[in-house]
């Protein structure tokens, strides 16, 4: 269903407090307000959890959201060498609706550790996304989605499910692979999904012109 005044109210705080982590759980309690199927949000892949929130948001407030962007190109200082930015803060209209998804290769779930062993990966839900602290170098943050997102481990005799072992015996596991190993697992994460969206950007004052990239939830949280 659409907003309501409480929804709305909920979503303009966040938006205030521009606290990523502030921002993900406005989401999510909105999500839990206004979908009316059954459906899990914890359980959700990230990006769908994102997708979903664009769209109801869209069909409540607005398909227009209005952002805003200081121009950095380098422009002459009169009569002195040097430059220096033009700064001009420039207004941009974006349809939410016409959002998608980066077009990547899909990733391959399956990682390849030898001939006969490797493991199958699953796409980081909400409820493990949230998890995720600031502060990991990207080798200890490689390992920590890691060991939430194993679906299971399989060898040529067997399949070994992620669920039914210790976080600590997951960790060991993936510090025994070798460096190719946590590349694949890190291609993996890299090729997901995500919303994104090239706007075009022209300065009023000077001229500039430019593409904008956007992606990720916070580019259109506003």
């Amino acid at each position: 269903r659409p907003f309501t005044v409480k929804e709305e109210k909920l979503f303009l705080m966040a938006n205030e407090a521009d606290d990523s982590e502030t921002i993900v759980e406005t989401v999510k309690q909105i999500l839990n307000n206004c979908i009316i199927s059954e459906i899990d949000i914890n359980k959700l892949p990230i990006y769908d959890f994102e997708y979903l929130f664009l769209n109801i948001r869209g069909r409540s407030v607005g398909e227009s959201i209005k952002l805003q962007y200081r121009c950095n190109n380098d422009i002459p200082n009169e009569n002195e060498e040097g430059t220096h930015k033009c700064d001009n803060l420039v207004k941009l209209d974006v349809n939410i609706m016409e959002i998608g998804f980066d077009k990547k290769e899909k990733p391959v779930g399956k990682i390849e550790i030898t001939k006969d062993m490797g493991m199958v990966m699953k796409h980081p839900s909400f409820n493990i996304f949230k998890e995720f602290t600031d502060g990991l170098n990207e080798g200890d943050l490689i390992v920590l989605m890691t060991t939430k997102c194993i679906d299971y481990i399989y060898d040529k005799d067997q399949i070994y499910y992620a669920k039914d072992y210790t976080k600590e015996e997951l960790e060991e596991f993936i510090d025994n692979l070798q460096t190719k190993d946590l590349e694949k697992i890190k291609e993996f994460f890299e090729s997901m999904p995500k919303l994104a969206k090239d706007i075009d950007f022209k300065c009023s004052k000077c001229g500039y012109e430019d593409k904008i990239h956007l992606e990720g939830i916070d580019s259109f949280f506003v």
